[in-house]
């Protein structure tokens, strides 16, 4: 038990922040925008796999995570055109660019992975993480970030940049018709807002977040893949779901945001307890299914529980005799 508070506890919470930009831009599309995109599989590994591509040709990591949100926000553009410009629909327009983006990440690494151990040139590959944990180290040894508390630092910062960020701009004009596009299309539609623009911005910056993250865990595990984004929908889903139920109580947009934080920590840690109970990790697809249909079980069970409790017997029987007598 011990070893999994010292170390897969810190790893989960670690991947679960990480993880947590790819969640922000899922919440856009599903609960904000009201659309099921399905891209976030591909753009999540477009984002890794750029990221990768730029690192191991030598680049900045700071300037590899942007070309992973740009990669992203690229795959988020081409799924808004196909469905606001060709009108297909915006499920089947995101399975066509997610398959459409496996090839051009094999492509973008010129492998099917990419190591960041090691430069094209021979050098060592200096991730942001590696960065962050050698600047904690020149202000004091004490302070030095492990390869543990190093993501977590950095996640929980760019978290709350980005939830401020999204704050603010959902707070705007331009935001609000977002926003309101995902309530009533027809009525923004009636005050001369134009619904695709808004849409396909919206699922652009969806899959920059997506791309986002990717590229963070990318830099994380030290290595790109093109299969890293398989299942993302999924735990996608499951953390905000996860987030909600924990933390329904908060009803303010900027509490809405920082439940779905919560929820993809949450999510990551019930992975790694599951594995701590020699689970194999095959089973993991499965696990992450039943967490999904559960979460979205619970807050339909405890709904229907609360209903019933507001009806007794008595007011059975009072509505019977209500009903006899003006009969």
């Amino acid at each position: 038990m011990m070893n999994f508070f010292s170390g897969a506890l810190p790893d989960a919470i670690g991947q679960g922040v990480l993880w947590s930009m790819m969640v922000l831009g899922v919440y856009i599309t599903f609960r904000i925008l009201d659309v099921a995109d399905l891209t976030v599989d591909g753009s999540f590994s477009f984002g890794g796999c750029t990221c990768a591509a730029f690192l191991y040709n030598g680049y900045n990591p700071w300037f590899a995570l942007l070309m992973g949100f740009v990669a992203g926000f690229s795959a988020g553009v081409v799924t808004g055109i196909l469905h606001t410009a060709f009108d297909i629909p915006a499920i089947l327009a995101g399975i066509l660019t997610q398959i459409s983006l496996w090839p051009i990440n094999l492509q973008v690494m010129g492998s099917a992975n990419t190591s960041l151990i090691r430069a094209k040139e021979g050098g060592r590959i200096e991730t942001l993480f590696i960065k962050v944990s050698e600047f904690s180290g020149k202000i004091s040894p004490d302070l030095k970030l492990d390869s543990k508390e190093a993501p977590i630092l950095v996640g929980i910062i760019v978290a709350i940049v980005v939830i401020f960020f999204m704050y603010w701009f959902f707070g705007t004009e331009f935001g609000s018709a977002i926003r309101a596009t995902g309530d009533n299309e027809n009525m923004i539609k009636a005050l001369g807002v134009n619904t695709k623009v808004t849409k396909l911005i919206a699922l652009a910056f969806s899959n920059g977040l997506v791309g986002l993250s990717g590229a963070l865990v990318a830099q994380s595990q030290k290595y790109g893949d093109i299969n890293m984004g398989t299942g993302a929908i999924v735990i996608g889903l499951a953390a905000i779901v996860i987030g909600e139920v924990l933390l329904g109580w908060l009803k303010s947009f900027k509490g809405k945001l920082f439940a779905v934080i919560v929820g993809s920590i949450v999510y990551f840690v019930i992975r790694a307890v599951a594995l701590e109970f020699d689970i194999d990790p095959s089973y993991m697809k499965l696990i992450s299914a039943v967490i999904v249909a559960l979460a979205l079980a619970v807050p339909k069970f405890i709904e229907d529980f609360r209903n019933k409790r507001l009806y007794t017997p008595d007011d059975v029987e009072d509505t019977d005799s209500t009903g006899k007598e003006e009969a």
